[in-house]
């Protein structure tokens, strides 16, 4: 039999314990798959918050340390926390975009602190999440999602043509990096199919890099010099600060993000022939995320949650067993160690960050539009909930500053155009749908 092929297995195909290289094997796809997720967000966030080579490389190495012990979790699930299945743990989009709006609202350390209180909230909600779903239908999230996008691509494109004013700003040889990274991303995912598919993002990303190269545009000196093994830092920004006013776009959050893993639970669990009833397992897997989000705080990440990335892969190949997730994490644990690699990802060029992270953080968008599409728009709560969430969202997005003369304790949910946004959502449709639900009026009354 060739390490590649499965034995037989008479227990539940979860459980089912491979040959260590085709653990290695299998484990070593996931990471390839989910490895652009880590990398980019952490550089999304260092060329934002204009951090140096030493803390990018040290919140990089965080990010794959706390991403693999958090995989090893959902797929060991020890005293209830983790779900044991195949799961591999990443810093999501849209928390990584709330992490930065509120750090440049206030300061990174009031992120992070927000990070932790989250993190809390998540085990103070759970008991009774499924009460509060009712107020983020498709219409609040698909709302949330589109402000979550446009907020991202003004904010990255920044990375892309540098401040205005500088000498270089909207240097067309960097304008053109970032088109081309973007082009190449899709042709990618055009061109390729099934786990190249899945990984377009990163190709796309490595794409871009060896462009700038060929350039003269990136700078590899210094990924051979330095230590070779990394060890993350607690606290690396300093001791947090703790604002629950800066903290509720993130809170808000994380009641979608239950939702998105209750989803996620019970998909795999039957993907995998899991016998044990699916929402059993579910506080398991917020537990898992809850704790993987505290520790992520703890080194400087923002929310670390559950992925259903790797659930494609698990489909492609039709190998189900826990085991392997559990062998990429401890992948991701090595790798969050090596300093040459960190070192090596903290060199990729701006532009090339800025055009991968247009592009993805514009798939949120796309997300939130696909949403949006299940609900009717003609009826009037749907229509003015959606209308006056953007409206209340959009415009500290793109008129920065609008809120400048209003208190400092305002000015931290209306000046917040995601926290504006949101909450005015949640608001507009409770009005309609739960306070007094407007009845539409019948084809004949409307005549």
């Amino acid at each position: 039999m060739s390490f590649t092929e499965t034995p037989h297995y008479d227990g539940d195909p979860v459980d089912q314990v491979l040959p260590m290289r085709s653990l290695i094997l299998y484990g070593l796809q996931h990471v390839l798959v989910m490895a652009a997720s880590p990398i980019t967000a952490v550089f999304l966030v260092a060329q934002t918050l204009g951090f140096d080579t030493a803390l990018t490389v040290s919140v990089i190495s965080a990010t794959f340390l706390v991403c693999g012990l958090g995989s090893i979790l959902q797929s060991f699930g020890p005293r209830g926390f983790g779900a044991r299945l195949p799961f591999i743990m990443v810093p999501g989009g849209a928390p990584i975009a709330i992490f930065l709006a509120i750090a440049l609202q206030t300061d990174v350390q009031t992120a992070v602190g927000a990070v932790l209180m989250t993190s809390v909230f998540y085990f103070v909600a759970l008991p009774v999440f499924r009460r509060l779903l009712r107020y983020f239908p498709p219409i609040v999230v698909g709302t949330m999602l589109l402000l979550v996008s446009v907020n991202l691509v003004r904010i990255y494109g920044s990375t892309i043509t540098g401040k205005p004013g500088s000498d270089n700003f909207a240097d067309p040889l960097n304008v053109g990096l970032a088109l081309a990274t973007i082009a190449l991303t899709v042709v990618f995912a055009w061109g390729f199919t099934g786990t190249m598919r899945r990984i377009s993002v990163m190709l796309g990303l490595v794409a871009g890099t060896v462009l700038a190269a060929i350039f003269g545009q990136i700078d590899l000196s210094g990924v051979a010099g330095g230590p070779l093994i990394a060890v993350p830092h607690l606290f690396p920004f300093g001791m947090p600060k703790f604002d629950i006013i800066a903290a509720l776009p993130l809170i808000v959050f994380s009641i979608i993000s239950m939702a998105e893993a209750t989803g996620q639970t019970i998909a795999t669990a039957e993907i995998v022939g899991r016998r044990e009833d699916a929402r059993g397992i579910v506080p398991r897997t917020i537990r898992g995320d809850a704790v993987m989000s505290l520790v992520g705080g703890l080194f400087g990440t923002s929310l670390i949650i559950t992925s259903g990335e790797n659930v494609g892969i698990v489909r492609a190949t039709n190998v189900k067993s826990r085991y392997v997730t559990a062998m990429a994490g401890v992948i991701l644990v090595l790798i969050a160690l090596f300093a040459p690699v960190s070192r090596l990802a903290s060199a990729l060029p701006g532009p090339v960050i800025g055009g991968t992270a247009v592009i993805v953080f514009a798939i949120i968008g796309v997300i939130g539009i696909d949403l949006l599409r299940r609900t009717d728009l003609r009826e009037h709560g749907a229509m003015f909930t959606l209308a006056s969430g953007l409206s209340m969202g959009l415009m500290p997005i793109l008129v920065p500053g609008i809120y400048s003369q209003f208190p400092q304790w305002s000015q931290m949910i209306i000046g917040n155009g995601l926290a504006a946004g949101t909450i005015t959502a949640v608001i507009v449709n409770a009005l309609f749908q739960h306070v007094r639900p407007v009845a539409e009026p019948s084809l004949q009354e409307s005549n």
